[in-house]
């Protein structure tokens, strides 16, 4: 009975969404095996088996079938040996989003998407190709932010350890560590490398903030940052844009900058508060069924929009900024976004420890795969050359808010343009007139 307990709890993450798996072939099955390690080994095979997709055309079945039974012939020790097994087994599949994490991994991994996050915030990914430890982005407010960290940076050893070699989860050993001490990173961007020493912190970190910027014309522009799709972000998303709503503004600039991602359903909660109606976003599993994701009705704002991206802004990020984009919401203005277009399913195993396995992709509300080919903004807008200060971003002083900004008070004068026309006053000619310039063409 306590191994059938364990295996109904299940963790969504996104990374994730809610597709179901059956663990084992029976309980009988599990009761059989010779050595405890090996209900573990069997347990991630038979959810690799059933719900895996394969985003590469590289995965066999009959191998993983062979693979099972030279695992099972074995035996292990200790639980540090049947870890490293499962580590073998899933390097097979070619998928670095598909990973084994321990028991303290784990847990930790469920308290970062419940709000918090231990370590010097970032998030990595290991590129198969390459075999490099790339940053998938700081989130705001961590130590690697403050540091400077960028999307896309290389992780080349960490406290003079070359992580040539090593996977996601030594890596996450070595940064993580007790609060308050400190881990050196050496990190290659571009072609120059640099050192940068980090202190490790625990962090309740705030997903959204908000604030009303004024500009130069005195229009009021209301504007959202999501640093991280986690637990709260919808709510807080909710209530910010509530608050602001109250204070009359005349359009949003949503910031999803340097956002790794997070839930699947935050991504779909936050959409809806300004998509109406739509498609928001459509999943396909490894058995190609495919479950589509809309709008409610329930938007909490009509005004315009413009969302701001970079390369940072991945996965979860990818499907607020694809909807917004496909529905004709909103304008993107920025940079191309990270390009993962996979869906994690955050699995509970047998003895507390975790897989998160790729079990569908997603598709942007037009069908457009995403993955590792990003979103093109609408306007490609490049970051400050220098630096510029936390405070300073979402001001004017940060040159993509500058830019979205622009865009969105061009959306709001034409809005109030059309608005204002009536056809059948004194103000055609014009309004003709103003539009010619503005290259607004109307079709009846």
């Amino acid at each position: 009975m306590k191994i059938r307990k364990l295996l109904k709890k299940k963790f969504i993450f996104l990374f994730a969404t809610s597709f179901s798996g059956l663990f084992l072939n029976s309980f009988a099955e599990a009761t059989v095996l010779n050595n405890s390690y090996k209900e573990v080994i069997d347990h991630v095979w038979q959810i690799v088996y059933r719900d895996f997709l394969d985003s590469s055309g590289k995965f066999q079945k009959s191998n993983w079938i062979n693979l099972r039974k030279e695992v099972l012939s074995k035996t292990y020790s200790d639980s540090n040996e049947a870890y490293d097994a499962i580590r073998d087994m899933l390097s097979n599949l070619d998928d670095s989003y598909t990973r084994f994490l321990e028991p303290k991994e784990f847990n930790q991994m469920r308290i970062d998407t419940s709000g918090e996050l231990t370590g010097v915030g970032i998030q990595i990914v290991k590129d198969k190709e390459s075999d490099d430890l790339i940053i998938i982005s700081p989130i705001e407010g961590t130590p690697a932010f403050d540091a400077g960290i960028k999307a896309r940076d290389k992780i080349l050893s960490i406290d003079d350890i070359s992580t040539e070699g090593m996977n996601i989860e030594e890596a996450v050993k070595l940064i993580r560590g007790q609060r308050g001490t400190k881990v050196k990173l050496e990190i290659l961007r571009g072609s120059q490398s640099f050192f940068k020493t980090l202190s490790r912190e625990k962090i309740e970190i705030k997903s959204v903030s908000s604030k009303v910027n004024q500009t130069k014309n005195g229009l009021l522009i209301g504007y959202v940052r999501i640093k991280q799709f986690n637990a709260n972000a919808s709510k807080e998303t909710r209530d910010a844009i509530k608050d602001l709503e109250t204070k009359k503004v005349a359009g949003y600039v949503l910031d999803l900058r340097s956002n790794p991602g997070g839930l699947l359903e935050s991504s779909i909660d936050i959409s809806r508060h300004f998509i109406n109606k739509g498609v928001i976003v459509s999943t396909v599993s490894k058995d190609g069924l495919k479950e589509t994701k809309k709008g409610n009705g329930q938007a909490l704002t009509k005004k315009p929009l413009v969302v701001l991206v970079n390369e940072g802004s991945a996965s979860a990020s990818e499907i607020v900024s694809g909807a917004i984009k496909d529905n004709k919401r909103g304008k993107l203005v920025g940079k191309k976004t990270f390009g993962k277009g996979l869906v994690q399913s955050m699995r509970t195993l047998v003895d507390g420890s975790g897989l998160t396995v790729t079990v569908a992709k997603y598709l942007t509300p037009n069908g457009t795969d995403i993955n590792k080919s990003g979103i093109i903004p609408d306007i490609d807008v490049k970051m400050n050359i220098n630096p510029i200060l936390q405070r300073e971003i979402g001001t004017r002083k940060d040159k993509q808010y500058r830019a979205g900004e622009k865009e969105l008070i061009n959306i709001i004068n034409r809005k109030n343009q059309i608005s204002e026309f009536k056809p059948d006053t004194a103000n055609l000619n014009a309004f003709l007139k103003i539009n010619k310039e503005n290259k607004i063409f109307l079709l009846n």
